[in-house]
């Protein structure tokens, strides 16, 4: 199901506030790298995800494998 613009919509706009208004890129390949930096590095990992029970993926890891937290 595509998400409609009120409940994409903000993504849209952290990414544009975050990424894409806050610099120039010489070639696309270097915006998508900064696109799915943002994504996976900032976004993903850093958000409480309801599945986990409210935990973000890193301390969901760190909880399911102490060795990975320690490492990091």
């Amino acid at each position: 199901m595509p998400s409609s613009p009120t409940t994409g919509g903000w993504r849209l706009a952290l990414l544009q506030k975050n990424v894409l208004s806050r610099h120039t890129w010489a070639t696309r390949e270097e915006l998508r790298i900064a696109i799915v930096t943002w994504i996976e590095g900032t976004y993903h990992r850093k958000r409480r995800q309801r599945g986990l029970g409210k935990l973000t993926p890193i301390e969901y890891e760190a909880i399911i494998n102490p060795s990975v937290a320690l490492a990091a």
